[in-house]
Protein backbone atom coordinates (compact mmCIF):
# COMPACT_ATOMS: atom_id res chain seq x y z
CA UNK A 1 0.00 0.00 0.00
CA UNK A 2 1.40 3.35 -0.90
CA UNK A 3 1.98 5.73 1.79
CA UNK A 4 -0.59 8.17 0.11
CA UNK A 5 -3.31 5.80 0.62
CA UNK A 6 -2.59 5.38 4.42
CA UNK A 7 -4.37 9.05 5.57
CA UNK A 8 -7.29 7.82 3.63
CA UNK A 9 -7.64 4.24 5.45
CA UNK A 10 -6.84 5.66 8.59
CA UNK A 11 -9.69 7.95 8.05
CA UNK A 12 -12.11 5.46 7.50
CA UNK A 13 -11.30 3.45 10.29
CA UNK A 14 -10.80 5.93 12.98
CA UNK A 15 -12.65 5.76 15.81
CA UNK A 16 -16.12 6.81 15.99
CA UNK A 17 -17.51 9.00 19.31
CA UNK A 18 -20.69 6.90 20.43
CA UNK A 19 -23.03 9.13 22.56
CA UNK A 20 -22.61 9.11 26.05
CA UNK A 21 -19.30 7.34 26.07
CA UNK A 22 -17.44 7.38 29.19
CA UNK A 23 -20.69 8.36 31.03
CA UNK A 24 -22.39 6.41 33.56
CA UNK A 25 -25.56 4.00 32.96
CA UNK A 26 -27.64 6.91 34.35
CA UNK A 27 -26.33 9.47 32.04
CA UNK A 28 -26.13 7.32 28.95
CA UNK A 29 -29.54 6.56 29.49
CA UNK A 30 -30.47 10.19 29.76
CA UNK A 31 -29.13 11.20 26.42
CA UNK A 32 -30.67 8.18 24.69
CA UNK A 33 -34.20 9.21 26.23
CA UNK A 34 -33.89 13.32 25.07
CA UNK A 35 -33.67 11.29 21.40
CA UNK A 36 -36.84 9.96 21.83
CA UNK A 37 -39.12 13.26 21.21
CA UNK A 38 -42.54 11.44 22.14
CA UNK A 39 -41.02 10.03 25.09
CA UNK A 40 -39.93 13.65 25.95
CA UNK A 41 -42.91 15.37 25.14
CA UNK A 42 -44.50 12.87 27.28
CA UNK A 43 -42.60 13.70 30.08
CA UNK A 44 -43.43 16.98 29.64
CA UNK A 45 -47.00 16.80 29.71
CA UNK A 46 -46.74 15.09 33.37
CA UNK A 47 -44.82 17.51 34.76
CA UNK A 48 -46.67 20.29 33.43
CA UNK A 49 -50.04 17.91 34.33
CA UNK A 50 -48.57 17.91 37.83
CA UNK A 51 -47.78 20.74 38.12
CA UNK A 52 -51.04 22.05 36.98
CA UNK A 53 -53.11 19.78 39.81
CA UNK A 54 -50.41 21.17 42.39
CA UNK A 55 -50.72 24.71 42.08
CA UNK A 56 -54.34 25.32 40.42
CA UNK A 57 -56.10 24.74 42.64
CA UNK A 58 -54.53 27.61 44.65
CA UNK A 59 -54.96 29.83 42.08
CA UNK A 60 -58.77 29.17 41.76
CA UNK A 61 -61.28 31.11 43.68
CA UNK A 62 -63.48 28.00 45.07
CA UNK A 63 -62.06 25.46 46.93
CA UNK A 64 -62.23 21.84 47.10
CA UNK A 65 -65.70 21.88 48.91
CA UNK A 66 -67.38 25.30 48.04
CA UNK A 67 -70.54 25.62 47.11
CA UNK A 68 -71.98 28.46 44.47
CA UNK A 69 -75.76 27.79 45.58
CA UNK A 70 -76.76 29.75 42.16
CA UNK A 71 -75.28 27.83 39.97
CA UNK A 72 -76.39 23.56 39.94
CA UNK A 73 -75.45 21.72 37.51
CA UNK A 74 -74.27 24.92 35.39
CA UNK A 75 -72.21 24.09 31.97
CA UNK A 76 -68.62 25.23 30.89
CA UNK A 77 -68.46 28.68 30.51
CA UNK A 78 -65.44 30.99 30.25
CA UNK A 79 -67.63 34.41 31.04
CA UNK A 80 -68.34 32.84 34.60
CA UNK A 81 -65.74 31.69 37.46
CA UNK A 82 -66.51 27.95 36.89
CA UNK A 83 -64.64 27.38 33.48
CA UNK A 84 -65.32 23.73 33.31
CA UNK A 85 -68.82 23.89 34.90
CA UNK A 86 -70.58 22.77 38.16
CA UNK A 87 -71.60 19.53 39.51
CA UNK A 88 -75.14 18.50 40.93
CA UNK A 89 -73.89 19.78 44.47
CA UNK A 90 -72.71 23.51 43.08
CA UNK A 91 -69.14 22.65 43.29
CA UNK A 92 -66.57 23.76 40.69
CA UNK A 93 -65.54 21.06 38.68
CA UNK A 94 -62.28 22.29 37.69
CA UNK A 95 -61.07 22.55 40.85
CA UNK A 96 -62.48 18.96 42.07
CA UNK A 97 -60.46 17.73 39.02
CA UNK A 98 -57.41 19.28 40.17
CA UNK A 99 -57.69 17.77 43.49
CA UNK A 100 -58.76 14.97 42.25
CA UNK A 101 -55.65 14.75 39.99
CA UNK A 102 -53.26 14.77 42.90
CA UNK A 103 -55.30 12.02 44.95
CA UNK A 104 -54.93 9.61 41.59
CA UNK A 105 -51.39 10.39 40.82
CA UNK A 106 -50.01 10.03 44.58
CA UNK A 107 -51.70 6.78 45.06
CA UNK A 108 -50.85 5.60 41.36
CA UNK A 109 -46.89 6.64 41.95
CA UNK A 110 -46.54 5.69 45.67
CA UNK A 111 -48.33 2.24 45.44
CA UNK A 112 -46.64 1.78 41.90
CA UNK A 113 -42.75 2.61 43.70
CA UNK A 114 -44.39 -0.03 46.86
CA UNK A 115 -44.46 -3.28 44.33
CA UNK A 116 -41.82 -2.40 42.27
CA UNK A 117 -39.13 -2.11 45.53
CA UNK A 118 -40.63 -5.38 46.66
CA UNK A 119 -41.49 -7.39 43.05
CA UNK A 120 -38.23 -6.46 41.92
CA UNK A 121 -36.13 -7.55 44.91
CA UNK A 122 -38.38 -10.57 45.62
CA UNK A 123 -38.07 -11.83 42.10
CA UNK A 124 -34.39 -11.30 41.76
CA UNK A 125 -33.67 -13.28 44.87
CA UNK A 126 -35.72 -15.88 43.82
CA UNK A 127 -34.46 -16.44 40.50
CA UNK A 128 -30.60 -16.06 40.99
CA UNK A 129 -30.95 -18.37 44.19
CA UNK A 130 -33.30 -21.38 42.53
CA UNK A 131 -33.75 -24.53 44.11
CA UNK A 132 -35.35 -24.84 47.14
CA UNK A 133 -35.56 -21.19 48.18
CA UNK A 134 -37.11 -20.42 44.35
CA UNK A 135 -40.00 -22.81 44.97
CA UNK A 136 -40.84 -21.88 48.59
CA UNK A 137 -40.86 -18.09 47.63
CA UNK A 138 -42.37 -18.65 44.31
CA UNK A 139 -45.44 -20.77 46.52
CA UNK A 140 -45.63 -17.83 48.97
CA UNK A 141 -46.87 -15.57 45.44
CA UNK A 142 -49.04 -18.09 44.77
CA UNK A 143 -51.10 -18.08 47.90
CA UNK A 144 -51.23 -14.53 47.70
CA UNK A 145 -52.71 -14.73 44.16
CA UNK A 146 -55.29 -17.38 45.39
CA UNK A 147 -56.28 -14.37 47.75
CA UNK A 148 -59.28 -12.49 46.60
CA UNK A 149 -58.06 -8.64 46.22
CA UNK A 150 -60.67 -7.02 48.08
CA UNK A 151 -60.94 -9.66 50.67
CA UNK A 152 -57.29 -8.65 51.77
CA UNK A 153 -58.15 -4.77 51.50
CA UNK A 154 -61.43 -5.17 53.68
CA UNK A 155 -59.45 -7.07 56.51
CA UNK A 156 -57.02 -4.43 56.56
CA UNK A 157 -59.57 -1.72 56.48
CA UNK A 158 -60.79 -3.73 59.47
CA UNK A 159 -57.39 -4.02 61.20
CA UNK A 160 -55.89 -0.46 60.72
CA UNK A 161 -58.69 1.62 60.01
CA UNK A 162 -59.94 3.54 56.76
CA UNK A 163 -57.44 6.08 55.83
CA UNK A 164 -55.47 7.20 52.62
CA UNK A 165 -51.80 5.61 53.40
CA UNK A 166 -53.57 2.40 53.56
CA UNK A 167 -54.69 2.59 50.12
CA UNK A 168 -51.59 3.15 49.30
CA UNK A 169 -50.08 -0.07 51.30
CA UNK A 170 -53.39 -2.37 50.12
CA UNK A 171 -52.41 -1.42 46.76
CA UNK A 172 -48.51 -2.02 46.52
CA UNK A 173 -49.22 -4.89 48.66
CA UNK A 174 -51.22 -6.85 45.84
CA UNK A 175 -49.63 -5.32 42.93
CA UNK A 176 -45.62 -6.79 43.46
CA UNK A 177 -46.84 -10.32 42.86
CA UNK A 178 -46.60 -9.88 38.83
CA UNK A 179 -43.64 -7.94 39.02
CA UNK A 180 -41.68 -10.96 41.34
CA UNK A 181 -42.62 -13.18 38.65
CA UNK A 182 -41.88 -11.25 35.68
CA UNK A 183 -38.36 -10.35 37.19
CA UNK A 184 -37.73 -13.98 37.79
CA UNK A 185 -38.37 -15.07 34.79
CA UNK A 186 -35.46 -12.47 33.58
CA UNK A 187 -32.98 -13.75 36.12
CA UNK A 188 -33.43 -17.08 35.33
CA UNK A 189 -32.25 -16.35 31.53
CA UNK A 190 -29.41 -13.81 32.89
CA UNK A 191 -27.83 -15.95 35.65
CA UNK A 192 -25.65 -18.18 33.53
CA UNK A 193 -24.85 -15.47 31.29
CA UNK A 194 -20.84 -15.20 31.01
CA UNK A 195 -20.73 -11.75 33.12
CA UNK A 196 -22.89 -13.68 35.94
CA UNK A 197 -19.86 -16.01 36.28
CA UNK A 198 -17.14 -13.92 35.80
CA UNK A 199 -18.89 -12.15 38.74
CA UNK A 200 -19.29 -15.29 40.98
CA UNK A 201 -15.50 -16.27 39.84
CA UNK A 202 -13.98 -13.01 41.26
CA UNK A 203 -15.60 -13.59 44.43
CA UNK A 204 -18.83 -10.72 44.21
CA UNK A 205 -20.83 -11.14 46.63
CA UNK A 206 -24.40 -12.46 45.90
CA UNK A 207 -25.94 -9.56 47.20
CA UNK A 208 -23.61 -7.00 44.63
CA UNK A 209 -24.36 -9.44 41.54
CA UNK A 210 -28.04 -9.06 42.46
CA UNK A 211 -28.06 -5.54 42.69
CA UNK A 212 -25.40 -4.56 40.27
CA UNK A 213 -25.64 -7.34 37.32
CA UNK A 214 -28.88 -8.84 37.34
CA UNK A 215 -31.70 -6.05 38.40
CA UNK A 216 -30.16 -3.80 35.82
CA UNK A 217 -30.15 -6.00 32.83
CA UNK A 218 -33.68 -6.93 33.66
CA UNK A 219 -34.67 -3.78 33.64
CA UNK A 220 -36.56 -3.32 30.18
CA UNK A 221 -39.30 -5.21 30.86
CA UNK A 222 -39.67 -4.01 34.20
CA UNK A 223 -40.10 -0.13 33.34
CA UNK A 224 -42.42 -1.40 30.46
CA UNK A 225 -44.37 -3.20 33.31
CA UNK A 226 -44.61 -0.31 35.27
CA UNK A 227 -45.98 1.79 32.82
CA UNK A 228 -49.15 -0.68 32.51
CA UNK A 229 -48.90 -0.44 36.45
CA UNK A 230 -49.88 2.87 37.03
CA UNK A 231 -52.59 2.91 34.90
CA UNK A 232 -53.88 -0.40 36.64
CA UNK A 233 -53.41 1.35 40.07
CA UNK A 234 -55.56 4.18 39.16
CA UNK A 235 -58.63 2.27 38.10
CA UNK A 236 -57.81 -0.11 41.62
CA UNK A 237 -57.98 3.14 43.14
CA UNK A 238 -61.51 4.09 41.59
CA UNK A 239 -62.86 0.63 42.01
CA UNK A 240 -62.48 1.18 45.80
CA UNK A 241 -63.84 4.22 46.37
CA UNK A 242 -66.94 3.32 43.37
CA UNK A 243 -67.42 0.44 46.18
CA UNK A 244 -66.81 3.21 49.22
CA UNK A 245 -63.55 1.62 50.85
CA UNK A 246 -60.87 4.13 49.27
CA UNK A 247 -61.66 7.87 48.90
CA UNK A 248 -64.29 9.78 50.94
CA UNK A 249 -65.90 12.79 50.89
CA UNK A 250 -64.68 15.89 50.76
CA UNK A 251 -61.89 14.45 49.08
CA UNK A 252 -62.02 12.96 45.66
CA UNK A 253 -60.17 11.54 42.51
CA UNK A 254 -60.57 11.05 39.15
CA UNK A 255 -62.09 7.75 39.82
CA UNK A 256 -65.00 9.01 41.91
CA UNK A 257 -65.71 12.12 39.15
CA UNK A 258 -65.79 9.36 36.27
CA UNK A 259 -68.14 7.17 38.36
CA UNK A 260 -70.43 10.50 39.19
CA UNK A 261 -70.42 11.98 35.74
CA UNK A 262 -71.63 8.36 34.50
CA UNK A 263 -74.72 8.26 36.28
CA UNK A 264 -74.91 11.83 34.48
CA UNK A 265 -74.24 11.63 31.20
CA UNK A 266 -76.70 12.50 29.23
CA UNK A 267 -77.93 15.71 31.25
CA UNK A 268 -74.15 16.82 31.94
CA UNK A 269 -71.27 15.09 29.75
CA UNK A 270 -69.22 17.89 31.29
CA UNK A 271 -68.76 15.93 34.43
CA UNK A 272 -67.67 12.54 32.48
CA UNK A 273 -65.56 14.44 29.79
CA UNK A 274 -63.31 16.71 31.96
CA UNK A 275 -62.15 13.63 34.18
CA UNK A 276 -61.74 11.64 31.41
CA UNK A 277 -60.02 13.71 28.89
CA UNK A 278 -57.16 13.99 32.43
CA UNK A 279 -57.07 10.27 32.51
CA UNK A 280 -56.62 9.65 29.15
CA UNK A 281 -54.14 12.27 28.55
CA UNK A 282 -51.90 10.96 31.81
CA UNK A 283 -52.18 7.06 30.26
CA UNK A 284 -51.08 8.04 26.65
CA UNK A 285 -47.92 9.82 28.30
CA UNK A 286 -47.37 7.37 30.58
CA UNK A 287 -47.48 4.60 27.48
CA UNK A 288 -45.10 6.58 25.57
CA UNK A 289 -42.67 7.22 28.46
CA UNK A 290 -42.49 3.86 29.12
CA UNK A 291 -41.97 3.21 25.17
CA UNK A 292 -39.08 5.32 25.85
CA UNK A 293 -37.82 4.62 29.08
CA UNK A 294 -37.30 0.51 27.83
CA UNK A 295 -35.41 1.55 24.41
CA UNK A 296 -33.16 3.48 26.90
CA UNK A 297 -32.53 1.91 29.57
CA UNK A 298 -32.16 -1.61 27.94
CA UNK A 299 -28.56 -2.86 27.31
CA UNK A 300 -29.41 -5.09 24.32
CA UNK A 301 -30.19 -1.97 22.09
CA UNK A 302 -26.62 -0.12 23.06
Amino acid sequence: MSQDNVPSVAKSVAPQTFLGAGDSLAMDAWHRLRQNKAAMGSLIILVLLAAVCLVGPLLLPWGLADVDWENFMSPPSLESTHYLGTDANGRDLLVRTLYGGQISLSVALVATAVSLVIGVLYGAIAGYFGGRIDSLMMRFVDIMFSLPFMFMVILLMVVFGRNILLIYAAIGAVEWLDMARIVRGQVLALKRREFVEAAQALGVKDSKIVTRHLIPNAIGPVIVYVTLTVPKVILLESFLSFLGLGVQEPLTSWGVLISEGREMMESAPWLLVTPSVFLAVTLFCLNFLGDGLRDALDPKTR
